[in-house]
């Protein structure tokens, strides 16, 4: 497989910016998955590493060796679209075969492939079949199973699984992952769906306006969200965002800022280990605090918080069961707070009830600029 280094890339149509100073390094064997919303500048960057479109400035450096303004057909990457994008007169196996045959691939060699690919994808049985007769499942795998005839040294994954249905696109998001465990291939994946970035990535690039807002593991995007941004983008339900004022009389003290800005009631108590370095300080400062859902549950009738949790009562709003769990949806002080509970949990709308947060989770975001305080 290969190595990819994107250096300071940016885009611009005129005086359009489209992506601005974009620089990861991605190893071999890696699964990077870039996500954010429509007209982030995600499919751009793709089109470039892909070499349909050039970068404005920067450089692409695949194994090292500088493919900038290489041709597509020189970079020896593979790309799955997001239209399956295969020939409807062909049966399953000639639209495997034919990106070899056009690379003047010998026979016994394309036949191989095939065979390999087949069994791969466990779409032997359907060689015969022509697109039309297959489903939009087994037509996504024939797509994949082309570019994995071609044995290249990076894989494209533009949006591969949106035209699916919500089951097909779960099962085929396990097959991909099935595929990068057994090939270790090193993918590039564009994404509008964070639910696939987080369980398919071993790092997620997340951008927004051209800017790249983090690059990071599943885990450190959702538990150390660069800003405010990237916490409310990554995670279903959001992550719970209030705004609140470190006080000065009570170093630690947290009070909940009402919506036209004043101090609410609502105060916590937080232990001074839990106090990033950027807090330390006494001046009274706002914040924002950012909190998941499944750090909130239900307090126990009279049990007193533990030493790194707060009580706080709340009014319930919404309650929304999944099956695997209750989202409900509280009022803290004014502030809407999303609650991920067990699934037999019985709460009626418009009751009060105490729950206990997990303060170790809580992180913390500068109320100017919304980035992490580190």
């Amino acid at each position: 497989m290969a190595s990819l280094d994107l250096v300071g890339i940016r885009k611009s149509f005129g005086s359009v910016h489209i992506l601005h100073d974009i620089s990861i390094a991605l190893q071999d064997g890696e699964f990077l998955v870039l996500v954010g919303p429509s007209g982030c500048g995600k499919s751009t960057l793709m089109n470039i590493i892909a070499g349909l479109e050039e970068p404005t400035e920067g450089r692409l450096r695949l194994n090292g060796s500088d493919i900038t303004h290489a041709a597509p057909a020189e970079r020896n990457i593979s790309m799955v679209f997001q239209s399956y994008a295969l020939y409807p007169n062909m049966t399953v196996a000639k639209n495997i075969e034919f990106p070899l045959e056009m690379r003047k691939v010998d026979k016994a060699t394309r036949a191989e492939r095939v065979k390999k690919v087949g069994e791969l994808l466990q779409i032997d049985h359907l060689m015969d079949r022509k697109p039309r007769q297959l489903s939009g499942g087994q037509r996504q795998r024939v797509a994949i199973g082309r570019a994995l005839a071609r044995e290249p040294q990076l894989y494209l994954f533009d949006e591969p699984l949106s035209n699916l249905d919500a089951q097909l696109r779960l099962d085929m998001r396990t097959e991909i992952k099935k595929l990068h465990q057994r090939l270790n291939a090193t993918i590039v994946y564009v994404t509008h769906d964070q639910i696939e970035a987080m369980t398919l990535a071993t790092r997620i690039a997340v951008m927004k306006g051209g800017v790249l807002q983090q690059l990071g593991t599943p885990h450190e995007v959702y538990n150390r969200p660069a800003n405010t941004f990237v916490a409310s983008f990554m995670g279903s339900p959001r992550m719970n965002l209030l705004r609140a004022r470190m006080a000065t009389e009570r170093h630690g003290e947290l009070r909940l800022l009402s919506a036209n800005g004043g101090v609410g009631a609502t105060a916590i108590q937080l232990p001074a280990g839990l106090l990033p370095a950027g807090l330390q300080a006494g001046a009274e400062r706002d914040v924002i605090v950012g909190l998941r859902a499944e750090a909130v549950g239900l307090a126990l009738p009279g049990a007193a918080p533990g030493p790194l949790q707060c009580h706080l009562e709340a009014r319930v709003q919404v309650v929304e069961p999944t099956g695997a769990d209750t989202l409900v949806l509280l009022d803290i002080d004014g502030h809407d707070f999303t609650a991920r509970l067990p699934p037999d949990v019985s709460l009626a709308t418009g009751a009060h009830a105490r729950f206990s947060i997990d303060l170790s989770k809580v992180v913390f975001f500068d109320a100017g600029t919304e980035q992490l305080i580190a």
